[in-house]
């Protein structure tokens, strides 16, 4: 029997491959969507591939980095060490005398040198720790006092007591956290009046006090032993600082010596003595202090330091009059650019002229058309007082904003009509209770509470008045098929305002080349005197305790733009606060009075107008302010009547934008009366048959998610039948959303200078 051969096939060069099935290796473009949920996808862009580095590539390039980053650090220490530690005392119990203490410091260290300045700070020298320090208190009870120490100082000394704390403590670190908290040193005072076998667990429910604030808080400091001074001295030198951009961005000097030289009526030149910390001194910027305003400096002197008599002063420069900074703030509009028609004065005297206008009577149920023939010698002369002026020839559009406003509880000042329950409920004592009371201020704050508490419940909904047309009342608003994607030019019909600011094509480059700029001038660290042109005398007079602290500006932060700052309330205030109420903002070194508008802090390129900031929110303000670049912290007061400020709300500076548009929303309401099938009968929305064909083209929205359009009128009453996307429910409410762009009011004032501290209890 033979050997059978198996007949094998050897593919060629030539041999057809397929492609192989990929066995749900991979994921598909829907699988990918349905993944990604509609987020956009990141495509890195490929780079240089790194080649992998060897072991010795490695270590040099590790230290080559210790070496950049130390040099980094000395560079910094280098010009932060020049001047000495400004350490700003804080007593956080009015029992507690902060002189005492720091004549316990002083006298701690033997070998030190110890000089007071004129405004009283203390300058101690220290041989053995090779370190310098300056103490200084804030006295009084002003809280703008005390921040203003807190934002320039680089550590600050907590100062408490075995007693406990004081009640307006929670008000002081709450708003010195908010605007920016240096490096902190917490000691207690009198631990020595406890017995010893007290001392740690005192210690510890201090701590658990300020945990609250100070959560990083690492260990309370004594002063009762003999070295106890020195390791409150070591610490402060030794622990790490933290870095306040807004102030280490800046120039400023703490006033330590001043003098005023009155060289005309009512103003003089100041002279500011002190070490410049932070960035470099231009010659020819502008200078603020905070409360009283901005300046031009005549000159810059080195000044003598404490403890060194032997040097003597000398001018360092003179700014440049023709390259010094203006003090002006407002740009100046051209009247006839834009078609602007801004009337002379020659017309604004006539028009003063014509505020006694002739009013005829015209007898009931007589028409416009035939009142027009009732003859001028019958007309009675009435003034107007400036509020009651019409500004324009459209009489009617005047009346319609004054109802606007007062629908919408804009304004402050509104009448109560509905108020004798609450003055009923007013309870009369034998001391005379009630004389003291101011009721119409319990009328306004009632009526508030209930305009307030209506606007939360059913978010900008007004009624459909009665007498005046629909189509004229909203005359100024618009429809929008979408909030978020339906265009609104930002430069359309701005108001007068907008010509006198100033605005940047790009705002984050400008900023930029401000900073850039900064590290020009005297070098940060010298002890210098600077010469201010042009104070009121009335500032430095009545100045008090105040410590003054001058802040050198960057370029165009003088300048007048619309500021718009996130805000949180803050929970020492629980009333509603309404749009276009007058507060007090502390804006990084800057304090000022203005009535913000409130608007929602949202993505996107349109924002809801908010009529009230309720407590426990977050808003956007929007004011007219100088040109602040971020980060800057926002504190917000609310003035009261007894001359006290409440802490209101805390944040920081979102953006420096005038373009940022904020749209006032207008939500009528109708109910159905007949529901069909997809259609329905809609009443109690307009009144008249005109004003339906008028809003025809704005698109309905109902409570439950509905959608539809009017179809058309149905009599003269105001019915409408409207088409929906689907039936409607009887208890469903139509909506239709109206929305006109509103800008804020220029009530910028910067004269702020006193905020006693209120008692939270």
């Amino acid at each position: 029997m033979g050997i059978d051969t198996v007949h094998e096939h050897r593919p060629g060069g030539l041999k057809q491959t397929n492609k192989l099935h990929k066995h749900g290796r991979h994921r598909s473009k829907g699988s990918l969507d349905r993944l990604n949920k509609g987020r956009a996808l990141v495509f890195k862009i490929p780079g240089r591939r790194q080649k992998d580095l060897s072991k010795e590539e490695r270590r040099n390039q590790a230290q080559q980095l210790r070496k950049h980053k130390r040099y980094e650090y000395l560079e910094k220490r280098r010009g932060f060490c020049e001047a000495p530690f400004l350490v700003g005392v804080i007593c956080l119990n009015s029992k507690i005398n902060a002189d005492e203490i720091v004549d316990a410091l002083k006298s701690s260290d033997p070998e030190a040198q110890t000089w007071f300045t004129p405004q009283g700070y203390l300058h101690l020298k220290s041989p053995r720790l090779k370190q310098k320090f300056t103490f200084a208190i804030s006295r009084g009870d002003n809280l703008f006092d005390k921040l203003d120490l807190l934002k320039v100082a680089t550590t600050v000394l907590l100062v408490t007591s075995v007693e406990g704390l004081d009640d307006d403590t929670d008000v002081i670190l709450s708003s010195a956290i908010s605007q920016g908290f240096p490096t902190v040193t917490v000691m207690v005072s009198d631990l020595h009046t406890l017995p010893q076998k007290k001392w740690q667990d005192t210690k510890n429910q201090i701590q658990k006090d300020l945990e609250h604030w100070l959560p990083d808080l690492d260990k309370i400091m004594t002063i009762d032993k003999s070295g106890d001074g020195l390791n409150i001295l070591r610490k402060l030198g030794v622990q790490k600082q933290k870095s306040v951009i807004q102030r280490d961005r800046r120039p400023h000097i703490l006033a330590e010596a001043l003098s005023f030289n009155e060289t005309e009526k009512d103003k003089g030149v100041l002279k500011v003595t002190g070490y410049l910390r932070g960035r470099h001194l231009s010659f020819n910027g502008l200078v603020h202090i905070p409360g009283w305003g901005d300046f031009q400096m005549l000159q810059i002197d080195s000044a003598p330091i404490p403890g060194d008599e032997l040097s003597e002063p000398h001018v360092l420069q003179i700014p440049d009059p023709e390259a010094q900074v203006s003090l002006e703030t407002e740009n100046k509009p051209d009247p006839m650019d834009a078609e602007q028609t801004w009337p002379t004065e020659e017309e604004l005297a006539d028009a003063e002229n014509e505020r006694k206008k002739k009013v005829k009577k015209i007898p009931h149920g007589m028409s416009d058309y035939q009142a027009a023939w009732i003859p001028d010698c019958d007309a009675v002369e009435v003034e107007y007082s400036d509020e009651e002026e019409d500004d324009g020839d459209d009489k009617s559009v005047e009346k319609m904003e004054a109802i606007e406003e007062k629908e919408s509880s804009d304004e402050e000042d509104i009448d109560i009509d509905d108020t004798a329950s609450a003055m009923s409920e007013v309870t009369i004592s034998p001391d005379k209770y009630d004389q003291q009371m101011d009721m119409d201020e319990e009328k306004s704050a009632l009526d508030k509470l209930k305009r307030a508490k209506e606007d939360e419940e059913f978010p900008d909904e007004i009624d459909t008045p009665h007498d005046i047309p629909a189509r004229e009342r909203f005359v100024k608003y618009r429809g929008l098929r979408s909030f978020r994607t339906s265009p609104w030019h930002p430069k359309e019909n701005l108001p007068y305002d907008y010509a006198r600011i100033f605005q940047f094509q790009n705002f984050k480059r400008t900023k930029a080349a401000a900073i850039a700029k900064a590290n020009i001038g005297v070098q940060a660290g010298s002890y210098i005197t600077v010469h201010i042109a042009d104070v009121p005398s009335i500032y430095f007079h009545t100045r008090g305790v105040q410590p003054i602290v001058l802040y050198g500006l960057l370029e165009h932060e003088h300048k007048m733009s619309v500021v718009n700052m996130v805000l949180k309330r803050s929970h020492h205030s629980d009333q509603p606060i309404a749009s276009k109420e007058p507060l007090v903002f502390q804006v990084g070194y800057r304090r000022f009075r203005a009535s913000p508008l409130f608007s929602q802090h949202t993505n996107g390129n349109k924002h809801k107008y908010e009529r009230f900031f309720q407590p426990e929110s977050t808003v956007v303000a929007t004011v007219y302010a100088p040109i602040i670049f971020p980060p800057a912290s926002v504190l917000v007061f609310k003035d009261n009547k007894d001359k006290t400020m409440d802490f209101v709300a805390h944040g920081s500076v979102l953006s420096v934008d005038p373009d940022r548009i904020i749209l006032k929303r207008v939500v009528l309401s109708g109910h159905p009366m007949k529901v069909l099938k997809r259609s329905a009968i809609i009443r109690f929305m307009f009144f008249n048959r005109e004003d339906i064909n008028w809003f025809k083209p704005v698109e309905l929205k109902t409570k439950y998610g509905r959608r539809g359009h009017i179809k058309e009128a149905l009599g003269t009453h105001g019915h409408m039948k409207c088409v929906f996307n689907s039936q409607l429910k009887s208890q469903d409410t139509v909506l239709l959303q109206l929305y006109k762009r509103v800008f804020p009011k220029w009530t910028y004032d910067p004269c702020v200078n006193f905020a006693p501290i209120m008692d939270t209890t």
